[in-house]
């Protein structure tokens, strides 16, 4: 029975290690086909906006799949391209006065303009920096991304300069907490913002490799690292 036994294991251990190797190779692409599904499904409703008459299924006699991440992106193309002149700008003057009117709206508007103006800037110096912070408590950390320095009333009311650090969630970094951090406070990270992401979402399982930078002395947070881009 012993040879028996081991013969058991070994295709016990092999059924597992297979089982392992295609779930890690399955679950990313499914999911990964999954995310691009939904964004061309979503994609594709845009099509409902154009009369039935001017779609090529029309004609064709069949659905093109894609069609309407096509329009879609030529959609925010003509968008661009006539807010960049004149007389788009003082359309996109006229409606965001309009919106500043309503309490709301303004607040929601605004602050979702800003962040992807930030975010989307590669000039910016701003969500590019990846912090340690002793949070929930003292004693445990969380990854965080340096948004900008604090100012005003938050700014006044602290003895020290004072940080924005947005703190992502695992698994769904989309979701997370501002806080509000002394600059000694903050540990900078020699990762980059792709592979802190990569970090959290994963739970710390992948994303561990170091930027080939000299590491800063102390492992704290110089002033000179956090110079707010608004200043400069």
């Amino acid at each position: 029975m012993g040879w028996i036994g081991r013969v058991i294991r070994y295709v016990r251990d092999r059924i597992r290690r297979n089982f392992i190797a295609g779930f890690v190779v399955i679950v990313p692409l499914g999911l990964t086909f999954y995310v691009v599904a939904a964004i061309v499904h979503w994609a594709d409703r845009f099509l409902e906006l154009v009369p039935q008459r001017f779609l090529p299924e029309t004609y064709l006699g069949f659905r093109i799949p894609g069609l309407g991440v096509i329009l879609t992106l030529l959609f925010i193309q003509v968008v661009g391209f006539l807010s960049a002149n004149l007389l788009g700008h003082s359309v996109v003057r006229t409606y965001e006065r309009v919106l500043d009117r309503i309490p709301v709206v303004r607040t929601l508007y605004q602050a979702v303009k800003q962040f992807l103006e930030q975010l989307i800037d590669a000039r910016s110096d701003r969500f590019h920096r990846v912090v340690l912070v002793e949070y929930p408590r003292k004693g445990i950390y969380s990854i965080g991304f340096v948004t900008g320095v604090s100012r005003g009333e938050v700014q006044n009311r602290t003895p020290q300069k004072v940080l924005n650090v947005f703190v992502p969630t695992t698994p769904n970094p989309t979701s997370g907490y501002y806080l509000l951090v002394p600059e000694e406070d903050a540990v900078p990270l020699q990762i980059s913002v792709e592979q802190a992401f990569k970090l959290i979402m994963s739970a710390g399982m992948v994303g561990w490799e170091p930027l080939e930078t000299k590491a800063r002395p102390g492992g704290r947070a110089a002033s000179a690292d956090f110079i707010d881009p608004a200043t400069k």
